[in-house]
């Protein structure tokens, strides 16, 4: 008798998520076979609480219905159970390099959300201040990832790994969500990477295109 295809995993996400992006790239750098689900968590009908007790995404769900969440521990349970090619090296203090760029990246991601969700509050209940405290956190994070980086192709040692698909993402995020900001002016040398990341395969299916919000009161 044939042989039942195994159901793939299933990626909940929402399309200009930095972090769902970050877990797409992960899978597809790894070939490894999944399906996508949209989803926006900040509309009323959203489903990702059904996956995630917080209702955030990306969420991971396994062959038996179980869920992976949070894009850093869907990228650990990925480099553990598809190890290769791998996305950390096996030196701990390379991987704690790795993991601080993801830190600094995905930091920089959370303040553009919190900009982005604050834009779609009601005018009379925005806070100039707020959205002044996230911006500075941009600006500060993009500046330190340009240091890191400085004329290297790579952060962390001479392969493409987590941290360089972290950074990747959030500089694309930026680029979408802040338009306006003409920080590729301010660091070319993150500019370039940023284009370099860009040309990959992984990164070319993943870009990320706006979702309507609905108005948060």
């Amino acid at each position: 008798m044939p042989q039942t295809a195994m159901p793939a995993m299933k990626l909940v996400i929402a399309s200009p998520s930095p972090f769902a992006r970050k877990a797409r790239v992960a899978l597809i750098e790894k070939a490894i076979p999944h399906d996508i689900v949209m989803d926006i968590p900040w509309n009323p009908d959203t489903a990702a609480p059904a996956h995630n007790p917080l209702g955030k995404i990306p969420v991971l769900i396994l062959d038996d219905g179980s869920s992976v969440y949070d894009s850093r521990v869907i990228i650990q349970y990925l480099e553990a159970i598809y190890p290769e090619p791998a996305l950390l090296p096996a030196d701990p203090l390379q991987r704690v390099s790795h993991h601080q760029v993801e830190a600094l990246s995905d930091g920089i991601c959370d303040a553009v959300v919190l900009l982005t969700v604050e834009g779609k509050r009601k005018a009379k209940l925005q806070s100039r201040d707020w959205a002044t405290r996230q911006h500075a956190k941009v600006d500060a994070g993009l500046r330190e990832l340009a240091r890191l980086l400085g004329e290297n192709e790579w952060f962390v040692g001479e392969d493409m790994g987590l941290a360089d698909i972290a950074a990747g993402c959030a500089l694309g995020y930026v680029s979408v969500r802040l338009s306006d900001l003409d920080w590729c002016r301010a660091y070319p040398a993150l500019a370039a990477f940023s284009d370099r990341m860009e040309q990959r395969p992984s990164f070319q299916q993943t870009r990320p295109v706006p979702q309507e919000i609905a108005e948060i009161s």
